[in-house]
C-alpha cells in the first residue's frame, strides 16, 4: 500500500440504474469514461458516479490496489484530529454525480435509529445502519418533488382531483382538512372536530399544526396503500379527463407532470401521489437539501450529490424496487411547505459554498475563466475534488511541480492541505469539493 500523500488521484464507480440516460447522453457516462479509462458501452444507461467509501461503490486509490477506505485506515492522519473521534477512520460523506433521464422512486432515507432498525431486521434490503440526509446542487435545469405542499393546496387537490379523492375513499371536497367553518357550520363549535378535539385554525379557517399533519397522514397513508386495481383504474379515468382538459385548456404544470409520470411508470400510485408534493426547478447553481424522513423524488436533470455515508432508501412508488409502503409512511414527517433552496455563499469571486444543516458535508463549486487560480486554504478534514469540466494545474506547498488535473478526473485531499488550483486550459474550469461541514469544526 502506498505511503500517504496529502493529495490522491482516485479511480471511482458508476451505477447503470435504468433511470440514466444512455451513453454519451449522460454526463455521468463522460465523467466515468474519463475517469477509468475504460470504453463506454452506448446501449447502457449511466446513472450515478460515485466518490467515497462506501462498500456498494468504493473509490480505489490510483496506482495502488487499496480501496481509499483501506487507504485512509492505513493513514488516518489524512483526516485530520477530530473526524476520527466522531466517525472513525472513515469519511462520513459520499459524494456523487447523478444523470437522471427518468423519474426516481417516492422515497425517503431514515433517522440513525430507523435506519439502525431496518438494517437489523431486513439487511439485504438496508444496508447500512446509517442515516443519510443528502443535498442536490443542480448543473443542469433539475427537477424534483421535495416535501408536501401546504395544507392549502392539498384542499385544492382534493377539490380538483376527484380520482385522488376516489382513491382515497372520501365523498366530499376536501373540506374536512382546510374549510373549517364550512365544515362545521351546523356545529354548535365550529373549531371542534368530529372527535371533540379543539382544532387550531389559522386566519382563513384552515387547520393547522399537528391536526393538519395527522389529516395528510391518513389521506397520503390511504393512498399508497389503495389496491393496484384501484390505482390503475384511477389512474387511466385521470389519462383521459387531463387529455380531454388538455383540448380546451393549458394544463397546469403538475398536470403534465401527472402525464409525464402515467408514461414512465404506466399503473404506479406514484403517479397520483405526485399531487402532494411540491414541484420543484432548479437552475444550474441552485441547491436542495433533504433531511431524514422527507418524501422525494428526482425528476430530470443532473446534479451534483453529498449525502452522509449510506445508501438506505426507503420507496413507496415510482419503482419495479421493493416497496415498504408502510415504513414510508409512518416514517415521514409530514412537514408542509416549499423547501428551503440555497444559492451558495460566496467565500470569494470564484467559490461559492453550500452549507445544508447537517454536520457531515459541504460543497464548493468553483469556476476558473483561462488563467484565472484561486487558493483552498487548509481546513481541519478531508475533502474530495471533482473536476466537471476544464483543466486544473495543481499546486501543493509540501509537494515540488504541478499536478493535472482534468474533466473526470477526482482526487483526495488530507486534512490540513493547502491546493492552489489554476485553470490551464482555453476554456471555463469547474470543479466540485466535498468536504465535512465547516460549523463541525467550531
Amino acid at each position: 500500500m502506498a505511503k500517504s500523500k496529502p493529495i490522491a488521484r482516485l479511480r471511482c464507480a458508476v451505477k447503470n440504474y435504468e433511470w440514466g440516460p444512455i451513453g454519451e447522453a449522460s454526463h455521468v457516462a463522460r465523467l466515468a469514461e474519463r475517469n477509468s479509462g475504460e470504453e463506454l458501452d452506448l446501449a447502457r444507461p449511466y446513472a450515478e458516479f460515485w466518490m467515497g467509501t462506501h462498500p456498494s461503490g468504493p473509490s480505489y486509490v490510483a496506482g495502488d490496489a487499496a480501496s481509499l477506505k483501506d487507504w485512509i485506515a492505513a493513514n488516518p492522519a489524512v483526516l485530520g484530529d477530530k473526524v476520527p473521534d466522531k466517525w472513525g477512520p472513515d469519511l462520513p460523506f459520499l459524494f456523487k454525480v447523478l444523470s437522471v433521464a427518468k423519474a426516481l422512486s417516492i422515497q425517503a432515507h431514515p433517522d440513525k435509529k430507523l435506519a439502525e432498525l431496518l438494517h437489523k431486521s431486513r439487511p439485504d434490503i438496508y444496508k447500512d445502519a446509517n442515516h443519510k440526509p443528502e443535498m442536490a446542487v443542480a448543473i443542469t435545469e433539475f427537477k424534483a418533488l421535495c416535501g408536501f405542499v401546504t395544507a392549502q393546496e392539498v384542499k385544492d387537490v382534493l377539490a380538483t382531483v376527484p380520482e385522488v379523492r376516489e382513491l382515497i375513499g372520501i365523498e366530499d371536497n376536501g373540506s374536512g382538512l382546510i374549510g373549517v367553518k364550512d365544515y362545521h357550520s351546523s356545529r354548535s363549535n365550529p373549531t371542534e372536530n368530529g372527535n371533540g378535539l379543539a382544532n387550531k385554525t389559522n386566519g382563513n379557517g384552515a387547520v393547522v399544526g399537528e391536526e393538519s399533519k395527522t389529516y395528510l397522514k391518513s389521506i397520503f397513508t390511504a393512498l399508497m396503500s389503495a389496491s393496484q386495481d384501484a390505482v390503475s383504474n384511477a389512474i387511466q379515468k385521470l389519462k383521459s379527463r387531463l387529455n380531454d382538459e388538455n383540448k380546451i385548456r393549458s394544463l397546469t404544470e403538475k398536470e403534465q407532470l401527472i402525464l409525464m409520470l402515467e408514461q414512465q411508470y404506466p399503473g404506479d400510485v406514484g403517479v397520483v401521489s405526485a399531487f402532494f408534493f411540491n414541484y420543484v426547478t432548479l437552475c444550474p447553481g441552485e441547491a436542495l437539501y433533504i433531511g431524514a424522513n422527507e418524501p422525494h423524488a428526482y425528476i430530470y436533470g443532473e446534479c451534483i450529490e453529498c449525502m452522509a455515508t449510506s445508501d438506505n432508501v426507503v420507496r413507496a412508488g415510482l419503482t419495479p424496487k421493493f416497496r415498504d409502503v408502510p415504513a414510508l409512511c409512518s416514517m415521514l414527517t409530514y412537514k408542509q411547505g416549499f423547501p428551503e433552496i440555497l444559492r451558495g455563499v460566496p467565500l470569494n469571486k470564484n467559490v461559492y459554498r453550500y452549507t445544508p444543516p447537517f454536520e457531515e458535508f459541504e460543497v464548493d463549486r468553483c469556476s476558473l475563466l483561462p488563467d484565472e487560480a484561486v487558493k483552498f486554504s487548509p481546513v481541519p478534514g478531508p475533502s474530495i475534488f471533482l473536476v466537471l469540466s476544464g483543466t486544473a494545474s495543481i499546486k501543493i506547498d509540501s509537494l515540488n511541480g504541478l499536478e493535472t488535473f482534468s474533466e473526470g478526473d477526482v482526487f483526495f485531499l488530507s486534512a490540513h492541505t493547502e491546493a492552489n488550483i489554476m485553470n490551464a486550459a482555453a476554456a471555463m474550469l469547474v470543479l466540485f469539493r466535498a468536504g465535512v461541514n465547516e460549523r463541525f469544526f467550531d
